[in-house]
């Protein structure tokens, strides 16, 4: 996909839920929910979680992505999402964004990684217009 095939998608109609240091879990138990129970789009904003917190994607294994010994030493909580992903770490400096949107929200938009990070990039080019690469 191009960027002139992306720039031509518009944006949908979004609720928007601002938060702040909401626990990652929370954040993570309210959008499994709007996914499951709601139709509308939905953009969730969440400035930092709590506490540092390992977040691993559903088919993540620990022993292969972890220091299983250093987490458990430090008392780091592990939480696995309900949709796939990388392993990341965040904590009070990680803006969460996420987008909940209907099957239809952005007509001929396919429902992979590439085309989605792609359409999103057109909010983003914005924010991060002369930050660097």
């Amino acid at each position: 996909m191009t960027i002139s095939q992306v720039r031509n998608f518009r944006l949908p109609l979004m609720n928007i839920v601002r938060m702040d240091r909401v626990p990652i879990l929370e954040q993570l138990h309210l959008e499994e929910k709007l996914l499951r129970t709601s139709a509308d789009n939905w953009c969730i904003i969440n400035d930092g979680s709590n506490e540092p917190t390992i977040v691993m994607g559903i088919s993540g294994k620990a022993r292969e992505l972890l220091e299983v010994k250093s987490v458990l030493r430090d008392k780091i909580p592990v939480i696995r999402r309900f949709s796939g992903g990388g392993t990341v770490i965040v904590d009070q400096g990680t803006v969460f964004v996420s987008f909940i949107c209907n099957k239809d929200a952005v007509p001929g938009l396919q429902p992979y990684p590439q085309p989605i990070m792609a359409w999103s990039s057109l909010l983003y080019d914005e924010v991060f217009c002369g930050a660097g690469d």
